[in-house]
């Protein structure tokens, strides 16, 4: 039989010898495999089938307008000039008087990305039959609330089309969107989505974006001076309207000449919405 202080001092002995072994052991792994180095970085996780990846912004390329450059206005009834006295009294007829340039104006009621008009097809359609010899040098495309009804199911993926023919037959001109402006207020949550969607859009591909929603261009204080809402106008802006839309976006056009090129994620004023 042992005595009692020695069988404590054998465990005691036995329990310290233990520790050191996996103190041993544990060293000999971490230099087969540094656990505590900095982890090596994991690679992005595509998105699950049926999310939206959202593409990186770039930055937009300086615009340059100048004095008597060419300048395709292309969009809904609004581009038309719906409402105006004389369609030619619309606002992107007047931009020409603005800014000092010629304006090739291609507007056809009713039409969207999604939407055929009454006077021709849908924007991507009608992107494709423009003639590559107009050669602009900026092209504006504005619109569209006529989408906010089908919105959202194949939207982006008809913007995306549109905007590549656009890009493919005009790749020297800079292109600027003009989001959609509010026919009624307070804003309809489908058109303030279509205005996010764009602009986010817009910024991926490194073009400049005016947002007539998050600059507030129609507000409670102006809506009737705007806007049209008899018989005629049918919700659309007045000869008047349209007088003060020209200036709204001729100030904007000029703000992005001399703005340095931003990168932004989302709309928010009208010099580089998004960017």
């Amino acid at each position: 039989m042992h005595a009692p202080g020695r069988s404590r001092a054998r465990r005691l002995w036995l329990s310290l010898l233990g520790v050191a072994l996996a103190v041993a052991a544990v060293c000999a792994v971490a230099v087969l495999r540094p656990w505590g180095a900095a982890p090596e970085p994991v690679p992005a996780v595509a998105a699950a089938e049926g999310e939206t990846q959202v593409a990186a912004s770039v930055p937009p390329a300086p615009l340059a307008l100048d004095e008597g450059a060419r300048v395709l206005v292309f969009g809904d009834s609004w581009v038309y000039g719906s409402a105006a006295n004389v369609p030619t009294l619309g606002f992107a007829y007047l931009l020409a008087d603005r800014l000092g340039v010629e304006t090739v104006v291609d507007g056809v009621r009713g039409s969207g990305y999604l939407r055929p008009g009454i006077d021709g097809p849908a924007y991507g359609e009608r992107i494709a039959a423009l003639d590559p010899a107009l050669a602009p040098d900026v092209v504006l495309v504005e619109g569209s609330i006529n989408d906010r009804r089908a919105y959202p199911a194949g939207y982006r993926e008809a913007v995306t089309a549109a905007w590549d023919a656009l890009a493919a037959k005009f790749p020297d001109a800079d292109v600027v969107i003009l989001g959609p402006s509010p026919q009624v207020l307070p804003v309809e949550s489908a058109t303030r989505e279509i205005d996010a969607d764009l602009g986010e859009m817009a910024a991926a591909r490194g073009w400049w974006y005016i947002s007539p929603i998050a600059d507030d261009w129609i507000t409670t204080a102006n809506y009737l001076d705007v806007i049209d809402t008899g018989p005629v106008g049918r919700d659309h802006p007045s000869t008047a309207g349209h007088a003060y839309l020209a200036d709204r976006v001729a100030g904007a056009l000029e703000r992005l000449e001399e703005q340095p090129a931003i990168v932004a994620d989302a709309p928010h004023d009208d010099t580089t919405v998004a960017p």
